[in-house]
């Protein structure tokens, strides 16, 4: 088999599980449905790994698959790009979708739309893979609305709840936003470049360096700026980074194993990848980068405050999601475009790790996700609380886990960078390793250890209790070996995968020519000169400031939630007007509903009366039609039938025109 044939089996392997599983998942049934699809995501991470150590072994591809229409000398088509930065993607997103394939038989067993599940899971999977493979924007921009539509499906599968109809509505509504400034970044690059081809327009990027257009009269911005600003807009809207955030911790409206693979493998981290793939056109203009420094650092630690005060385990994680989101943001605008993309991978096996070992929690709850009603888990799920611990201690940065390497170079990153904003963003990202670790194990420690409160109520949380209908109050249990598994088998590289990679990621030659940096952002090389392998950097972490935070976090979070519970509560009590802002997330929801929602509501309404009845309607339709009829009254009045009347008009008229011919001579 020849490559190019492995680079096709990648993406349609899911898609043919999808087409199976959604279309006749009637005739093969349940098992046939999940054999399906965990067949065809299977053979793409078998296909996967063999590009991976093809690309090792130095070979790249970009050519043309499919040409889809020639206009002029503009050529449409499908193609691939498979380089370091594309397969370390591939290999990323088909492991993480084989274990939330897999965790679904368990998660889902008694759900009547499971056929369905797994035929969204596998498109979803089909569309990231798509996205991440292209070589051209078109391509490109279809991987990107595919995994909208998708993750529109997913959010919204309990279709029946109104929360979930709400929920995927307003993910699809604010990814539009998004798409709309995507969507003319890359018009702007057509109409520049001349080519969607990524090759072609890299190539051609320097040579238009210094071109300008002018968006409005007298005010000339740069080229590279305005196409940078307008395809991260659509970034904000994928990557959910402020204020293009507030769909991603409703997305938990839909069933859990689709948090794990929209937080940690898809949808939101294809705005990462886009913007460390368009490197070589973000390197020439250092007001992009700072923009999305800004933005990034905002939603690092805004939205790390608001997973404080959150008691739904579920919307913990998706606030750390939106966290770690705006930390992977700050590296690419800080030029550290693999340290960003090293974060995402770390990020996606610790951050499947936790949603995964939330679902579990929920399960063993009878889909009760309100912390307040769990505690002293630990003796009862013993796999679930140490995969849970490893998730929570990846995720705050611990020595020699993989979320400590790099997390702590993206700080590193930061202060290195010699951009105006890095100073803020510096502080931001710091600050935020506390605000991390405080919130992490206050879920952790109320969810494991401390007094068994599982007994003194039931507030449940948004997903349907399935499987255990009518047996609410039992004792928790271990979870079945499909939630497990996948739990284990995320645990290893949550804590090897940093060790293992760091050196050849950032420091090594792995991503060769896939990113480019300029000569002017020197934090790579100034960051390589202080790294001295993993071994010393995870023992060199104790003399360092963003340590000693994470440890103050883990220590104030147990003296709160275990010693002094009454603190919290007091704190609360004091600062209600604080507490208030951060349970309604600063209020974004309700000024979009007022602003957007119904101002939109408004003008539509204003337009329907005053526009379509009244002027429309109104004037145009209803106002010809009362002409006609009041001149036809007028003209009706000299139809009298009466010949002496007509004789008398006609000589008027000639009088008439006479004195007018006479009057003109």
């Amino acid at each position: 088999m020849d490559m190019q044939t492995l680079y096709l089996i990648v993406p349609l392997a899911p898609l043919a599980g999808a087409i199976i599983a959604g279309l006749f998942g009637k005739w093969v049934g349940r098992a046939g449905a999940h054999l399906a699809a965990i067949a065809g995501v299977t053979v793409s991470l078998i296909a996967s790994v063999l590009v991976f150590q093809d690309v090792l072994a130095g070979h790249t591809f970009n050519g043309t698959v499919y040409t889809w229409m020639v206009l002029g000398d503009l050529r449409f088509e499908v193609g691939f790009l498979i380089d370091a930065l594309t397969a370390m993607m591939m290999l990323v997103v088909t492991f993480v979708s084989l274990m939330v394939h897999i965790y679904t038989i368990g998660y889902m067993h008694d759900d009547p739309g499971y056929q369905r599940f797994f035929s969204y899971i596998s498109l979803f999977t089909f569309s990231m893979l798509m996205l991440v493979m292209s070589n051209n924007f078109l391509q490109l921009f279809f991987g990107w609305e595919a995994v909208g539509l998708v993750s529109y499906l997913l959010i919204g599968f309990w279709y029946t709840k109104e929360t979930a109809v709400y929920a995927n509505l307003k993910a699809f509504l604010v990814n539009r936003v998004g798409d709309f400034g995507f969507i003319l970044g890359i018009g702007l690059v057509l109409a520049h470049f001349g080519s969607l081809d990524y090759a072609t327009v890299f190539a051609r990027a320097p040579s238009l360096a210094s071109e300008t257009v002018t968006l409005w009269p007298d005010t000339p911005w740069m080229l590279m700026t305005v196409i940078g600003i307008l395809l991260f807009i659509g970034a904000m809207g994928k990557s959910a980074q402020f204020p293009l955030h507030v769909w991603l911790p409703d997305s938990m409206e839909g069933p859990t194993p689709i948090s794990a693979l929209i937080h940690a493998a898809t949808m939101v981290t294809a705005g990462i990848f886009m913007v460390a793939r368009m490197s070589p056109l973000y390197e020439l203009s250092d007001v992009a980068l700072s923009f999305i420094m800004v933005i990034g650092a905002i939603t690092a630690l805004f939205m790390g405050f608001l997973g404080i005060v959150q008691n739904d385990i579920k919307r913990v994680i998706a606030y750390s999601t939106l966290s770690q989101l705006g930390y992977m943001t700050v590296a690419l605008g800080a030029s550290a475009y693999s340290v960003a993309v090293f974060h995402l991978m770390t990020h996606a096996f610790f951050k499947a790790l936790l949603f995964l070992a939330a679902g579990s929690v929920i399960i063993a709850m009878h889909h009760n996700q309100d912390i307040r009603y769990m505690g002293g888990l630990k003796k009862y799920m013993p796999i679930t609380w140490v995969t849970s611990l490893i998730g929570s201690l990846a995720l705050i940065g611990t020595p020699f886990l993989s979320g400590f390497y790099s997390k702590e170079t993206i700080i590193e990153a930061t202060r290195l960078s010699n951009l105006p904003v890095a100073d803020f963003a510096y502080w931001a990202v710091l600050i935020g390793v506390f605000v991390t670790a405080f919130y992490s194990f206050r879920m952790y420690f109320m969810v494991f250890h401390g007094k068994e409160r599982f007994h003194q109520g039931h507030a449940h949380g948004n997903e349907p209790d399935t499987q255990h209908a009518g047996h609410h109050g039992g004792t928790p249990h271990e979870t079945p070996w499909v939630v497990t598994g996948p739990l284990l088998a995320l645990a290893l590289p949550s804590l090897a995968i940093g060790y293992m990679t760091i050196g050849p990621m950032l420091y090594g030659d792995f991503f060769g020519n896939a990113i480019y940096v300029a000569d002017r952002h020197p934090v790579m090389n100034e960051l390589n000169q202080h790294f001295h392998g993993a071994l010393a950097m995870g023992l060199h972490a104790v003399m360092t400031l963003p340590f000693w935070l994470a440890a103050a976090g883990v220590g104030l979070s147990a003296f709160f939630y275990l010693k002094r519970p009454d603190i919290p509560a007091a704190i609360a009590q004091r600062f209600k007007f604080l507490y208030r802002m951060l349970l309604n997330k600063y209020w974004f929801d309700e000024l979009y509903g007022w602003l957007f929602a119904k101002g939109a509501r408004a003008l539509g309404g204003g337009l329907w009366r005053r526009g379509d009845q009244n002027l429309i309607d109104g004037f145009f339709v209803n106002g010809a039609a009362h002409l006609v009829e009041r001149f036809s009254r007028l003209v009706k009045t000299f139809q009298s039938g009466y010949i002496y009347h007509y004789a008398f008009a006609m000589l008027i008229g000639v009088f008439a025109l006479v004195t007018w011919f006479a009057r003109l001579n």
